[in-house]
């Protein structure tokens, strides 16, 4: 298959084995990825919009496909992504996005988990899917994904994601959930630094740090050594204000034990927000690698809570994810990479000034701009 670029959709997914058995095969593995791709980037938000997509597109996709019996039914593409190993295909994607992407030094890695509310299935008491995702903020690409098991949590589907990823010189934000010893070590074996939100349910930790935070207010943080920052918004009738500080030279009180690897900040942000005449007040607990910087800090924080709209909103409204009622086997977490791969390359593509949603209704219309994403690659 050859499309423009010198990579082609083939070249990066040659490591997935066809699952079928032979006298299945009436369509090349690799033409129902790539229909399945194109699709899905042009805003097809499942196997039926794929199919019609495929029939719509047959004479053009005909020029670099084989299609040795035309377009794969919706049934076939729903059977095939069911079967295929996600691991396998989360392999390819990996391999794919370190291909287009170039992370810069001291970029925030947001790790945030996400459900995919429409792979809830109460007639065979399935519960809804958890994707964990990792967000390069600066370069707004999903680097990865890992799917959590069933029967546990987000603290065991982070670390299968931080062991696939490459972290050196990156700050690594992630939620309380994620506030575990074996995660941090984890993040610095890679050479790269956390920002972690501090839970309360690690209540001696969670109670010295506010202790100390209180402490060194109630001074004016007289012989400690700190930074503060401070963020002022308004807009929509609503005011907020952010006060950042953090606190180093704090690993003898704190990690005495060095149980925490790279323990050298904590950081605090108060929320201040006025909205309708009603006054809110928020106070969050953090740990960090980062050494005392209430900017740098406070920048990170900011960047992962932007995840929500950089790549959440995206995949719920452009790409309608929690609308989507594929639910069988692989299937939801195969779809899933696939609308992560959709999100990468029309976000890299800088030429047309649009949103997602509009690149992907130019892309349906007009091959050539498809092809221009596609060349990212």
């Amino acid at each position: 298959m050859k499309l423009k670029p010198k990579i082609t959709i083939a070249d990066h997914f040659l490591g997935i084995e066809d699952p079928r058995i032979d006298r299945t095969k009436r369509h090349n593995l690799i033409d129902i990825i790539t229909i399945a791709v194109c699709a899905v980037i042009c805003g097809a938000d499942g196997w039926t919009a794929i199919e019609t997509y495929g029939c719509a597109k047959y004479e053009w996709l005909k020029t670099f496909l084989e299609l040795p019996n035309g377009i794969p039914s919706h049934d076939t593409f729903a059977r095939l992504f069911a079967q295929i190993n996600p691991q396998q295909f989360q392999e390819c994607f990996l391999n794919w996005m370190k291909s287009i992407q170039k992370i810069t030094n001291g970029e925030v890695i947001a790790l945030d988990g996400k459900t995919l509310r429409g792979s809830y299935d109460k007639s065979s008491d399935q519960s809804a899917i958890v994707m964990v995702s990792a967000w390069a903020t600066v370069n707004k690409l999903v680097l990865g994904q890992v799917k959590v098991d069933e029967k546990s949590n987000e603290i065991t589907a982070i670390p299968e994601l931080l062991k696939v990823l490459e972290l050196s010189g990156c700050i690594v934000t992630i939620d309380a959930i994620g506030c575990q010893k074996e995660i941090v070590k984890l993040i610095t074996q890679q050479d790269a630094d956390y920002v972690i939100t501090l839970k309360k349910n690690q209540e001696n930790l969670y109670d010295e740090v506010e202790k100390l935070f209180q402490s060194g207010i109630s001074t004016g943080f007289q012989g400690i050594e700190h930074s503060t920052y401070k963020t002022e918004e308004r807009g929509h009738g609503r005011h907020e204000i952010r006060n950042y500080v953090t606190l180093s030279q704090i690993e003898s009180r704190l990690n005495p034990d060095s149980i925490w690897s790279n323990f050298n900040s904590v950081g605090m942000v108060e929320s201040i927000r006025l909205l309708d005449g009603k006054t809110t007040v928020e106070t969050r607990y953090f740990i960090s690698s980062l050494e005392s910087d209430a900017k740098q800090f406070g920048n990170s924080i900011r960047s992962h809570w932007a995840v929500e709209n950089s790549l959440h909103w995206v995949l719920d409204v452009a790409l309608k994810e929690d609308n989507c009622r594929i639910r069988k086997d692989n299937a939801p977490q195969n779809f899933a990479i696939l609308r992560h791969i959709a999100v990468n390359l029309l976000t890299q593509e800088k030429r047309v000034k649009r949103g997602i949603k509009n690149k992907q209704f130019l892309a349906a219309m007009d091959n050539k701009y498809l092809l221009s994403i596609l060349a990212l690659v």
